[in-house]
């Protein structure tokens, strides 16, 4: 199948607002005009379509768009940022003069002469648009995973799922004079299901999605997949056991389980909390911070991806950085501001929630590489610990690392087998201890299926995470049962 020819963003946008390329010239000169280092435009029109299913029914199902341009003028460390809604000269206008209040001395406009450049990557072009899949179509998906469940095991009570369909244009327009433009579809399915016996509840849940075409949740039956395994881990929670409280050996399973390694680690190496000298890994570059066995690296370039992107925010091609590497620290995730201010390249890592906030270094999707062992050598390993194979929410302080995560799916060691199933168990401890910690790496490195949406400062992007087999020795365990 052919793939379906969508506008070029920036025809797209001077034809939907009536602008011309002099008119962006001319805005994104006068933005310069005062003394900044840089000035940019953001244009984005995002069409967003969320379904959702509970006891049989779907409840909602809803449409939005999302329009708007936001103008940013940066000096020194400073950013002035403002927005509008409604994308007119006028209001182009006004938002730049806003954003100029940083600026202290003012100055004439500056020639900019802009010209369209193509994306370095072509990561998710698609035979055809999610949001052009017909809602029909969705709500019959719906009503398959509520009779899948049901028809799993006859505990299964209730049954929540939600599809969610993005199309989002992004147009970005540089005082250095580049305009690049991106078409970004995002899809995400998640099943949730309560499972009852003898008056125990206990839930489980899955999903998966990213910038792929709508039969990914068709095809190999993936939403059968999906659906079995979070039934299956409500099932396994009615029976789980208290988990064990105290300092024990920990194997981390591949995949979602990365999300440890973005909260704990991934955050405390992004360019702003570095720069400010708040983070566990400030002024450490070219030191020992993990255990060699160890290598992190953040790609946003893998296709498909729910976490990359053919250029971020600020238009800067997204790439494959390398953060530690044999337990060596190498870099830092960076936007425009930081990378200018550290004196450090781009690593195409300036994200943004919507053309309402201003870009800041964020992770796309970030991952340890595997290593020599096996799952099973790793297991046979440990005598008596805790297998985190899944895990729920958690909480870090980027400042000292401190880290709690709640494991949804967790089992016993026993005697190097994985035995009986845990339920209530955390992980304390902090990121730069643990990394250091590792004591055995798979070789099985997995991708999470595509479902992460990261937190910060009050902006959610879109990331994925990854992760091999792990082995921690020493890792505290909260639970609701002495450990012995």
């Amino acid at each position: 199948m052919t793939a379906v020819a969508t506008p070029a963003p920036a025809r797209f946008f001077l034809e939907r607002f009536g602008l011309t390329e002099r008119m962006l010239e001319q805005i994104v000169g006068s933005a310069i005009a005062r003394r900044a280092d840089y000035a940019d435009l953001y244009f984005e029109f995002s069409t967003g379509q969320s379904l959702s299913l509970e006891d049989g029914i779907v409840k909602s199902a809803n449409q939005h768009v999302l329009q708007g341009v936001g103008v940013r003028v940066v000096a020194g460390d400073k950013t002035g940022y403002a927005y509008s809604d409604e994308v007119t000269i006028d209001s182009l206008q006004l938002a730049t003069r806003t954003a100029q209040a940083i600026a202290q001395e003012s100055g004439e406009t500056r020639a900019v002469a802009v010209h369209e450049a193509r994306p370095a990557h072509d990561l998710y072009t698609l035979p055809r648009m999610p949001l052009d899949v017909r809602v029909d179509d969705k709500v019959d998906l719906l009503n398959r995973i509520d009779i899948a469940a049901r028809r799993h095991d006859p505990r299964i009570k209730n049954v929540i799922a939600s599809i969610g369909v993005e199309q989002k244009f992004v147009l970005i327009v540089s005082a250095e004079g580049f305009v690049v433009g991106d078409v970004q579809p995002l899809v995400r399915l998640n099943v949730a299901c309560i499972a009852e016996e003898a008056g125990k509840r206990q839930q489980g849940s899955y999903g998966g999605g990213g910038r792929v075409d709508y039969t990914f949740f068709l095809d190999d039956d993936r939403y059968l997949r999906f659906t079995r395994t979070a039934a299956d881990q409500a099932l396994r929670n009615l029976h789980a056991a208290d988990a064990p409280a105290g300092t024990m050996t920990v194997v981390v399973g591949p995949g979602w389980p990365g999300v440890l390694l973005h909260e704990a680690i991934g955050h405390g190496l992004e360019g702003d909390f570095n720069r400010k000298k708040v983070s566990a890994f400030s002024e450490l570059l070219g030191k020992q911070v993990a255990s060699p066995l160890c290598t992190v690296v953040d790609d946003g370039t893998i296709a498909n991806r729910r976490g990359s992107l053919n250029v971020d925010d600020e238009g800067t091609p997204t790439s494959r950085t390398v953060l530690i590497e044999k337990g060596i620290l190498r870099g830092y995730l960076q936007d425009r501001l930081n990378a200018r201010l550290m004196g450090m390249p781009l690593t195409g890592n300036g994200r943004r929630e919507s053309f309402a906030h201003i870009p800041m270094p964020r992770m796309t999707n970030t991952f340890m590489l595997g290593g020599d062992s096996t799952a099973d050598e790793i297991i046979r390993s440990v005598d008596r610990g805790l297998y985190a194979a899944n895990f729920g929410g958690g909480q870090v302080d980027i400042t000292s690392g401190k880290f709690v995560f709640s494991a949804s799916e967790a089992y016993l060691i026993e005697g190097g087998k994985i035995t009986q199933p845990v339920k209530g168990a955390t992980l304390i401890g902090n990121g730069p201890d643990v990394l250091k910690r590792i004591s055995m790496v798979g070789n099985d490195l997995q991708l999470d299926e595509g479902v992460g949406t990261c937190g910060k400062d009050g902006q959610s992007v879109p990331v994925g995470v990854g992760l091999p087999t792990v082995r921690i020795d020493g890792l505290t365990v909260g639970g609701t049962q002495a450990g012995s």
